[in-house]
């Protein structure tokens, strides 16, 4: 599972780590061991040693006695890094707020060499709702967050962030994708059918950064409700999230808002 680059500052203990940990993140249960090492190709030997170092340092733990899984200490190592603790704390108050008063969850979603991860969420109010966990990776180019992104980022932006993604379980990318990021970038926003559960729509609205440039999406995966008399609309949680991403955009020092043009 290691790089194909330049292997003339080969560091053989660290890329065993890094396999480990990259095929941990890869599986949604714990391995055992005798697993990693058939599908890394290793040692049982050389396995069990870096296990020991990666448990030890808390970054893998053992789960059900013998089976391995990733621990959040990479997560948390990630949230340390100021821009997205930053982001998240700005972003916080404003998401708890229009979960109140949309009934609905709303969540952040920003991407990372390729790949889109959720780093806020606020729960609908009540006893129910349908909400993404904060970790939690998601589709690109089926997504209501993943149009957005794409939608308001130069094309030399969007040609790398799409040759960088490994797509997800049951990711295909629609044949209108590239009319669907237009529409997104004439209206201002993404409102589609989710493409991973029935009933749900996928309501998203970018978040700008200092230069204008798009840097997460604001997403509200809504369902219609049926136990309440006031009920809120799409549209309705539409402009709540283009208010909320406009307050979030200017707390970050930018002037831009939803609707306008990718930067170049």
């Amino acid at each position: 599972m290691a790089g194909n680059g330049d292997d003339r500052y080969r560091a053989p203990a660290l890329d065993k780590g890094l396999d480990i940990i990259e095929l941990l993140a890869s599986v949604d249960e714990g391995l055992s061991q005798a697993e990693i090492s058939k599908a890394l190709n290793r040692t049982t030997n050389e396995i069990y040693r870096m296990l020991d170092r990666l448990v030890r340092r808390n970054y893998v733990a053992r789960t059900n006695g013998d089976r391995y899984e990733l621990t959040l200490k990479l997560f948390a190592l990630v949230h340390q890094r100021p821009p997205i603790r930053r982001l998240v704390s700005r972003a916080t108050p404003v998401i708890q707020r229009i979960a109140r008063t949309a009934e609905q969850s709303c969540h952040v979603v920003v991407i990372d060499r390729g790949t889109l991860v959720v780093v806020a969420q606020a729960d609908a109010p009540g006893y129910w709702g349908v909400a993404i966990r904060v970790g939690s990776r998601i589709g690109l180019v089926n997504t209501g967050s993943g149009h957005v992104l794409l939608a308001y980022a130069s094309e030399t932006e969007r040609r790398l962030m799409l040759e960088e993604h490994e797509p997800i379980a049951q990711e295909i990318v629609p044949d209108d994708l590239d009319a669907q990021l237009r529409r997104v970038r004439e209206r201002g926003y993404q409102f589609m059918d989710s493409k991973q559960t029935l009933g749900i729509m996928n309501l998203s609205v970018p978040i700008f950064g200092p230069n204008g440039s798009v840097i997460a999406a604001l997403t509200s995966p809504y369902v219609k409700r049926l136990d309440t008399d006031h009920v809120t609309t799409p549209e309705e949680v539409i402009e709540l999230l283009k208010k909320g991403s406009a307050e979030i955009s200017a707390l970050t020092g930018s002037a831009s808002s939803p609707g306008m043009a990718p930067q170049g």
